[in-house]
């Protein structure tokens, strides 16, 4: 599944720096995770990597955007083609 920064979120710039895919973007007052490209770093690191860095420990699963490991592989495939 895409993962999702909650309203706890500092805006420190951290997980965006981190994001292999891109897929974080800056927005007010939070970040915004798209889920059309987080792979939850599937196919780059054993866990997200956004996660592990958050000072704050606001990126969870997002229970909207459910995806099994095989899907989070076929979405890295299809977005390591698009680059």
């Amino acid at each position: 599944m895409a993962l999702l920064i909650s309203d706890d979120c500092i805006a420190c710039d951290a997980c965006r720096d981190e994001c292999p895919n891109s897929a974080i973007e800056e927005n007010d007052p939070v970040y915004l995770i798209d889920p059309d490209f987080c792979t939850e770093c599937v196919g780059f690191y054993d866990e997200p990597s956004c996660v592990t860095v958050c000072p704050v420990d606001c990126i969870v699963p997002d229970p909207d955007q459910v995806e099994t490991v095989q899907e989070l592989q076929l979405k890295f495939k299809r977005t390591a083609e698009e680059v």
